[in-house]
């Protein structure tokens, strides 16, 4: 996915501001950024549908234990 240049502006602490456009550096960073976001995002997605899966083992270990409900929900709290 190509990044468009964009524009950047800096304001300065006497309130003028200066805006240019990106240079292809600056392009580069943001697609490998973006790339990088959309990694982590799904590796987080990952993590926590493994977490949803692992607990939805562990209660129906515990119910083929015989502990009911509520013994259950007093165990993983």
């Amino acid at each position: 996915m190509p990044i468009e240049p964009f524009e950047i502006t800096t304001v300065y602490p006497d309130g003028t501001q200066e805006t240019r456009m990106s240079t292809p550096a600056e392009m580069a960073q943001r697609e490998a950024d973006l790339i990088q976001f959309e990694a982590d995002r799904a590796a987080r997605e990952e993590a926590i549908a493994a977490a949803e899966a692992a607990r939805a083992s562990a209660i129906t270990k515990f119910k083929a234990l015989g502990l009911s409900d509520d013994e259950i929900a007093a165990i993983i709290r």
